[in-house]
């Protein structure tokens, strides 16, 4: 029943995650378009643009925020396993499966909750960029908690999946 359940969170996850690459992809190119324009009108023309430099920002975040996720399903993230292959293979398996997702949930969740606490704030107050073109942050703001509201789902999924091989492992070890 919880695989079941896992498989299709994992499904629907995939999807939205691998559209959310895309879209990290998507706003990379639009990022180096957009710093080309502001470094030609800059040094061409004489006349910089403050948009470029905050629309390159921004898309920065939205790369890397949105794009975690997708990036943790798929293993292709920056380990180190300094710690880990200390441990005979039993318990390396079990710290990279089971302990490290559930720590790393942990401080996801705590991630996701203060951001939401900290865009509710900058809507409430209307709070906009300090630039001349006072672009609104509450938006920029709320995905950061919709990124890693998707790595918390990414990280429980793995969790649980961590959790039922140990099961399988155990069940095994026991009819033997």
């Amino acid at each position: 029943m919880l695989m079941r359940v896992i498989r299709k969170l994992d499904h629907w996850i995939g999807r939205i995650s691998h559209l959310l690459m895309l879209l990290s992809g998507i706003l990379i190119l639009l990022m180096a378009w957009v710093e080309s324009y502001g470094v030609v009108k800059r040094y061409v023309f004489h006349n910089p643009d403050p948009a470029a430099y905050e629309l390159s920002t921004m898309f920065l975040l939205f790369c890397g925020v949105l794009a975690v996720a997708g990036v943790e399903r798929l293993d292709r993230h920056v380990r180190n396993d300094m710690l880990a292959s200390r441990f005979p293979p039993r318990v390396k398996l079990i710290l990279l499966n089971t302990i490290f997702p559930l720590m790393a949930l942990i401080f996801c969740i705590v991630l996701t909750w203060k951001s939401v606490g900290n865009a509710l704030y900058a809507l409430e107050i209307g709070q906009v960029s300090k630039t001349s073109w006072a672009l609104p942050l509450a938006p920029i703001k709320f995905v950061i908690p919709l990124g890693y509201t998707l790595l918390c789902l990414v990280l429980l999924s793995k969790f649980c999946r961590g959790i039922n091989m140990l099961k399988g492992a155990k069940a095994s070890t026991q009819t033997e």
